[in-house]
């Protein structure tokens, strides 16, 4: 278990921030989410118990009434559409992408319509009408037409850049995935809080994916719960909320 020094810069800023009286506003998005499981049970019992409402990109193309009807014993959980089958279509050399225009834009957008068919139907209330691209990663031309489908919300990765729908992205990753593909070491992940806490106007999102965390992930997970779910400095909010806000 880390001790509190790796800690300490969280505190510390959070502390800052109580003191200012503008609590830094933290989200939650897990991604890969498609059926009930061991770790999501675990992931869900954690958010529980430190109170921090949880965004699900549920990938639509695998999913269903299993999915639903576990999440309909939660409270603090809503769902977005991950993509239509997480699938990627990029040539060889190419990053992976699933929302590229390597296949017809009509293909693209047929599927995205149907995704999120699907999942407004399954999760009602619980439905964010949020756009979350596999791998982060998605065309322009795609954003373009995304609010014709019925979308009001895209998330990726990094800073929010100009687009013809309302962003909310996730900014701090808790996996390693060009090494250990495990946690990150808490410091790293804690330097990457403070230093977003400093320099980004709006919220800042979490990003976590349940079904690969490692012990040294959940760990992470329980400690960053543990410093900010009850702190003066720091407020949990839903994706909903925050959209909401933003609109």
């Amino acid at each position: 278990m880390t001790g509190r020094t790796e800690l300490k810069p969280l505190f510390e800023e959070l502390d800052r921030r109580a003191d200012l009286g503008d609590p830094l506003q933290l989200w939650l998005r897990d991604d890969d989410a498609v059926a009930p499981s061991e770790p999501l049970d675990r992931l869900l019992q954690l958010t529980n118990h430190h109170g921090v409402p949880t965004l699900l990109a549920v990938i639509p193309a695998f999913t269903g009434v299993e999915l639903q009807q576990r999440l309909a014993l939660e409270k603090g959980v809503e769902v977005a559409v991950h993509g239509w089958a997480h699938a990627n279509h990029a040539g060889a050399g190419e990053k992976s992408r699933e929302l590229g225009l390597h296949r017809s834009l009509a293909t693209v957008l047929a599927e995205l319509a149907r995704g999120r068919e699907r999942l407004a139907s399954l999760y009602a209330a619980r439905f964010v009408s949020m756009l979350v691209p596999p791998w982060n990663r998605i065309d322009g031309e795609i954003i373009d037409n995304l609010e014709g489908l019925g979308f009001e919300a895209l998330s990726v990765f990094g800073p929010e850049k100009p687009a013809p729908l309302t962003m909310l992205n996730t900014h701090v990753d808790i996996m390693d995935w060009r090494g250990t593909r495990g946690g990150r070491p808490v410091g790293a992940v804690v330097a990457d809080l403070v230093a977003m806490s400093q320099s980004h106007k709006g919220p800042v999102g979490l990003l976590t994916h349940h079904l690969v965390h490692d012990v040294a992930a959940w760990d992470l997970l329980g400690q960053l719960f543990a410093v900010t779910g009850e702190h003066a400095g720091c407020r949990w909010r839903s994706a909903g909320y925050l959209l909401a806000d933003k609109g």
